[in-house]
């Protein structure tokens, strides 16, 4: 479903920043507003990163291997980085760039005025309609957890960073719209240079906040609290109910590999064990669907001997004097 939901989120904002690019340097041809330069490039770096989302799916793919024996899942984590990489450099700093260059020399805007309100006002509208079908796909998985904790949350990158970009671009639409409006009606450049620096400091914060959350899966984040509690009450509903280690990493967002340490009575036959954790498997399998790779390690607990022949400690002397009679 993440991946399904992800793809289609992926494709709807890549034809909108398609079409809205377009547009954009279109109009910045006829005017030179520099708002609508940092919103070209903005559009650029957008169209490159849904790009990239569908290499790190498509690659992720791929089967294991003897040199990748774990598998390729994680391509969806490296390629979501490189989206942070791209928003920040491309997109966010190319921004800062052009808007101290247009604060140092400002130009008004003098002809086809009308266009960059238009434009934007168009890029509006497309870019709510890609916003709509990222949080139509968003809520089939996301449930009743908030938006900010889905974003932190997720495991799949996709949505999260879909997200991010839609809603990021519709706030720099309207940065934009400000400059531009603004320098239009008072005839100073100044205006349109403050527009486009709004518009680089909100592709830099997105690309940090992305590159934070990305950095966070490409170094293992665990499963959820949710699935850590079907995974616990699978456990609890086998024979092997006395889990003393669990630990759980996330390989890609639908690939949880599992690996837990059990104790079993002394004395317990292989055959009995061997089913005992092919049950365990099945019943983890069907509440955390992604759980793709289990290793059960059977132990025999040791702590209640150790604590029967542990020696005992004295009992503390009583040194409390008696009063004198």
């Amino acid at each position: 479903m993440s991946t399904e939901g992800g793809t289609k989120a992926i494709i709807a904002a890549l034809s909108a920043n398609l079409g809205i690019g377009v547009t954009k340097f279109l109009a910045w041809g006829l005017t030179g507003a520099s708002s609508m330069l940092a919103e070209a490039i903005h559009s650029v770096a957008d169209s490159g990163n849904q790009v990239l989302l569908l290499v790190g799916g498509k690659r992720a793919r791929r089967e294991a291997d003897d040199t990748h024996p774990f598998g390729y899942s994680r391509n969806r984590y490296y390629y979501a980085f490189l989206v942070a990489v791209v928003l920040f450099t491309l997109g966010g700093l190319f921004a800062l760039y052009e808007a101290w260059h247009k604060w140092q020399h400002p130009e008004p805007i003098e002809s086809w005025q009308w266009v960059p309100i238009a434009v934007l006002l168009a890029a509006m509208a497309m870019e709510g309609a890609s916003l709509r079908t990222a949080v139509r796909e968003s809520n089939k998985v996301r449930g009743s957890v908030g938006w900010f904790s889905f974003i932190r949350r997720s495991r799949s990158p996709e949505l999260p960073v879909v997200l991010l970009e839609d809603f990021g671009a519709l706030v720099g639409l309207v940065f934009a719209l400000f400059g531009v409006s603004m320098t239009l009606v008072t005839g100073n450049g100044l205006w349109d240079a403050a527009g486009t620096a709004m518009i680089g400091l909100l592709l830099v914060v997105i690309a940090v906040v992305l590159a934070r959350e990305t950095q966070s899966m490409l170094m293992g984040e665990s499963v959820t609290p949710e699935d850590l509690a079907l995974i616990r009450g699978a456990f609890a509903a086998s024979a092997l109910t006395d889990v003393i280690h669990l630990r759980t990493m996330h390989l890609g967002p639908d690939d949880v590999l599992i690996a837990a340490k059990v104790g079993v009575a002394p004395g317990a036959g292989i055959e009995d064990l061997a089913r005992h954790i092919d049950e365990a498997e099945r019943l983890i399998r069907a509440d955390v669907p992604a759980a793709r790779l289990i290793f059960i390690e059977p132990d025999l607990r040791r702590i209640a001997d150790a604590t029967a022949s542990a020696p005992q400690a004295p009992a503390a002397a009583d040194t409390t004097e008696e009063p004198p009679q």
